[in-house]
């Protein structure tokens, strides 16, 4: 570090925060120093950092279900924060909910070998277990659709959902028919709670929902021939992207347009709702900004600060081709 100071003519402190990313060095600064960098094929060493700082550099993440888009999305949008600000992730996946295998998790990326954990495990009894342990160390949760607080981090999945419904009661459908999602995800609870209080607030009973097992377009699908059954559906919120994949293509197989029939909205946003045929209406969630935000709030968390509530991230509606106003007669 002194030999690159030294080069770009700049102090040992500059070349320190422009190798963590800090935002406070000119651009021209920050280019010579670059500069010298790759000139002298300088190498941060991780080890040395860690005993000047007495500091592991290392974030634990403890995640369960990485194949649901959330958690999945919010883990590279960690890596990329931590490794923006020097440090590296150690990751652990739950096998399971219990408790003695949520314990062993987080002891296996304990204070020993981290400098804070973040959980991205947003279901109700892993939340629950995990609030009762004493972890030694600052400890970011991920928490879908509940209130803002100092610790835990969400995007505003009530207020999605209402805006996919208020969307289609817009379009003069009578009412909106939600495809749930299983039992025991914060998502599913926050989701559906959206779709209840639109309809409540619009002065519309809510149907029964149609309940799944897990987050995959064939339990989509398996609503999707149900619905198909159900005469009266003309409007359709999917508790995910994958749900409202599943139901179009079933409603295609029985012979039933979307959104000529059946209106159809998803939820999340992934990469390839655009693609779909019809392009499907949606709400995007910035889960990416979910983990820069986590590792930014562990990292004020070690140097002792951060009382200050984490607010919402906000939804966002993105009209395309599978909504559209109800049929009448």
């Amino acid at each position: 570090m002194i030999d690159v100071a030294k080069l770009a003519g700049v102090s040992q402190q500059t070349v320190s925060r422009v190798v963590n990313g800090a935002q406070n060095v000119a651009p021209e600064i920050r280019e010579r120093v670059e500069r010298a960098i790759e000139q002298l094929r300088y190498r941060r060493n991780p080890a040395a950092a860690a005993l000047a700082s007495n500091r592991t550099m290392t974030i634990g993440v403890v995640s369960f279900e990485l194949a649901v888009l959330g958690p999945s999305v919010a883990l590279y949008g960690i890596s990329e924060e931590a490794r923006r600000h020097g440090y590296s992730t150690r990751l652990v996946t739950l096998g399971s909910l219990d408790r003695h295998a949520i314990r062993s998790a987080l002891e296996s990326v304990g204070p020993d070998a981290v400098d804070g954990i973040i959980v991205l495990a947003p279901l109700y009894e892993a939340i629950s277990v995990i609030q009762s342990l004493d972890i030694g160390v600052p400890m970011v949760t991920f928490e879908q659709g509940t209130p803002a607080s100092a610790t835990s981090i969400s995007i505003d999945e009530v207020r999605g959902a209402r805006e996919a419904v208020r969307h289609l009661l817009e379009l003069g459908h009578e009412t909106v028919w939600h495809v749930q999602g299983p039992e025991g995800w914060m998502a599913s609870t926050a989701r559906a709670r959206g779709w209840a209080e639109e309809l409540s607030a619009q002065g519309r009973v809510a149907p029964p929902a149609f309940t799944t097992t897990d987050w995959s377009a064939a339990e989509g699908y398996r609503v999707g021939r149900m619905i198909a059954e159900t005469l009266e559906v003309t409007a359709v919120f999917a508790a995910n992207d994958p749900f409202a994949l599943g139901v179009v293509k079933a409603l295609d197989e029985a012979g039933i347009e979307v959104p000529g029939q059946v209106s159809v909205v998803g939820f999340d946003n992934v990469k390839e709702s655009a693609y779909y045929r019809p392009a499907l209406t949606t709400v995007t969630l910035d889960f990416e900004q979910i983990g820069h935000t986590a590792v930014s709030r562990i990292l004020a968390m070690i140097k002792g600060g951060a009382d200050e509530v984490i607010p919402l991230l906000q939804p966002e509606l993105v009209v395309r081709q599978t909504s559209a106003p109800a049929r009448r007669g």
